[in-house]
């Protein structure tokens, strides 16, 4: 019985081990290593790491061997996913860090070239791209020389013949940004041309709606049969995110799909909205409000990550701690440094 107790509770651990769904980058007081810590604060992988990324949804966080010069990735249990390739790099992009796993495929460089890993581990698409973006929706973006495929997820590649093609972005919603001489349009996953190039900029669709910039200079939105929604009459503007977008006309507000302005309170500086609330920083704090433009967080805090999963990371003096959206703290400012939690899992 007593053998059959100590087995039943193993199996619990371990169920709640491979169960865990948030995890966050940490790094402890006076360590040079991070590690990953559960919603209550404690290291579920311990810190070992002098880089580290964030977990996907796909369940793998990419971790870069500064001695081997390579990337791995680990799972949640901080078990090693065995690649067929032992070195390879992925890509960082400006103002987006370090990308892994996204839509079960992972853009890797192999040498000078680019491919794609699947979630066994698997060298699926070679190596032989000049650059390669990642997917979504089953579709990636891949260029080699001057020409721009579209490539599935068993590597059926769809070369976009557009005249005058100079980039071709990521997709979203079945759609991804492409330039012909200067000017931005839309193209389906079939190559073919869904939204005319007609704008100096756009943005991604999100949620139907992608921001576009005419000849004028004046930014509005579109949807995806290229139909302005929301007029031009901003000098300004970022993709919705969480319902919401921010729209610059002399000062920073924000919109809803509709169009119908939302006014936050006077402040320096506003975020993105995430969980249903955005950062604000007035007098060199920072708090959150809701999408009604009120304060449900006071600006008490020194800096603020954005609130992701239900948390955010706050900054009160030198150390990082989390708060839920209440303001309350789940995790006491213990850590030098943290990220936001991230979903392990689909």
């Amino acid at each position: 019985m007593k053998a059959i107790f100590i087995f039943s509770i193993s199996l619990l651990l371990s169920y709640q081990s491979y169960s865990q769904t948030n995890l966050a980058q940490a790094k402890s007081v006076g360590s040079d290593d991070w590690g990953y810590v559960n919603p209550s604060g404690e290291f579920v992988i311990k810190p070992q790491f002098a880089v580290c990324h964030a977990f996907s949804k796909d369940g793998f966080a990419p971790i870069y061997d500064k001695k081997e010069k390579t990337f791995f990735f680990i799972r949640p249990d901080g078990s090693r996913l065995v690649t067929e390739i032992d070195k390879f790099k992925l890509q960082n992009i400006f103002g987006f860090g370090t990308k892994g796993f996204e839509d079960g495929m992972a853009a890797v460089q192999v040498g000078k070239q680019w491919g794609y890993l699947n979630l066994d581990g698997k060298l699926v698409i070679q190596a032989k791209y000049d650059k390669a973006l990642e997917f979504n929706g089953g579709f990636g973006v891949a260029k080699s020389g001057n020409s721009f495929f579209i490539i599935d997820k068993n590597g059926k590649e769809t070369k976009v013949e557009i005249a005058g093609l100079e980039d071709v972005r990521s997709f979203s919603e079945g759609l991804a940004p492409y330039r012909t001489n200067g000017i931005w349009g839309f193209i389906d996953t079939s190559g073919k041309v869904a939204i005319e190039a007609a704008y100096t900029g756009i943005g991604y669709m999100i949620n139907g709606l992608a921001w576009a910039k005419n000849e004028a200079g004046l930014v509005g939105f579109i949807n995806s049969k290229g139909e302005m929604k929301i007029e031009a009459n901003y000098q300004a503007a970022k993709d919705f995110s969480d319902g919401v977008a921010r729209v610059k006309m002399d000062t920073w507000s924000f919109i809803d799909a509709n169009g119908t302005k939302i006014n936050p309170p006077i402040a320096d500086t506003y975020g993105k909205f995430s969980d249903g609330l955005a950062y604000a920083k007035t007098g060199g704090k920072v708090g959150f409000i809701n999408k009604k433009g009120e304060w449900v967080i006071k600006p008490i805090y020194d800096k603020v990550r954005d609130f992701n999963n239900g948390y955010a990371a706050v900054l009160v003096g030198d150390k990082w701690g989390f708060v839920d959206k209440t303001g309350k703290f789940t995790i006491e400012p213990t850590f030098e440094a943290v990220k936001d939690f991230e979903s392990t899992s689909k």
